[in-house]
């Protein structure tokens, strides 16, 4: 199966979406990667040396998965740039993925928001969209709970390689989501799980089977002791 995961800046995939990757990688799938902004703004020196900085960053964070595509428009004005949606066209149709994770709509940033429905437009009904969590879950109401236990080491990392980012915010921020979200699925303590929104539509109505495993259900006798409550 091929996933395509299409982030607004250089380290919203390793925030946002890197466990579902990663389990999606454990399992043969192939992984493309596209981040729409060139990340000029998200330091104390923004700039040309920033963005090529921050393209560094990206790749060794994600080495693991693949090599990211940037589509390189401007940090903080992609509601500006409506071709943006033609270059998103013109990728999902080169890559043909059998599912596509970005941004949800209701996400705080007006980047994520407008990058959400740039890619919604551009896909039509080629492919089921997945909408990722947003930053500490404000607004979202979760479908799905992805198990990223195994793979949250990993995430860990990657999130700490944006050097230019102050990333341990980031990665405090991310721990408190990811654990709270294994939580509300009565996983045990030390367990982690991503979220996430499928909006459906013809054809896609159920996309259950393409996605990786959930959290293992704890039963309440038996799971009691390692529960949460």
């Amino acid at each position: 199966m091929k996933v395509l995961a299409i982030g607004s800046h250089p380290d919203d995939i390793e925030i946002f979406m890197y466990g579902f990757l990663s389990a999606c990688l454990d399992r043969g799938d192939e992984i493309y990667l596209a981040i729409a902004t060139d990340g000029s703004l998200g330091g104390k020196f923004p700039g040309k040396k920033l963005v090529e900085k921050r393209k560094v960053e990206t790749r060794r964070a994600l080495k693991k998965l693949g090599d990211p595509i940037f589509l390189g428009f401007p940090d903080g004005f992609l509601y500006n740039h409506l071709e943006a949606q033609t270059k998103l066209l013109k990728l999902i149709s080169s890559v043909k993925p059998d599912l596509i994770i970005t941004h949800a709509p209701e996400d705080y940033h007006p980047d994520h928001k407008i990058l959400s429905k740039y890619v919604k437009n551009a896909t039509g009904f080629k492919a089921p969209i997945l909408f990722a969590d947003t930053l500490l879950g404000v607004n979202f109401i979760p479908e799905f709970y992805i198990d990223i236990t195994k793979h949250f080491e990993f995430k860990k990392k990657a999130i700490l390689s944006h050097k230019s980012q102050d990333p341990k915010r980031f990665l405090e921020a991310t721990k408190i989501l990811n654990r709270f979200r294994s939580a509300q699925c009565n996983s045990p303590k030390g367990h982690y799980a991503e979220a996430y929104r499928f909006e459906k539509s013809f054809p896609y109505s159920d996309i259950r089977q393409i996605l990786p495993p959930s959290p293992i259900l704890n039963p309440y006798y038996k799971g009691l002791k390692d529960s949460l409550i």
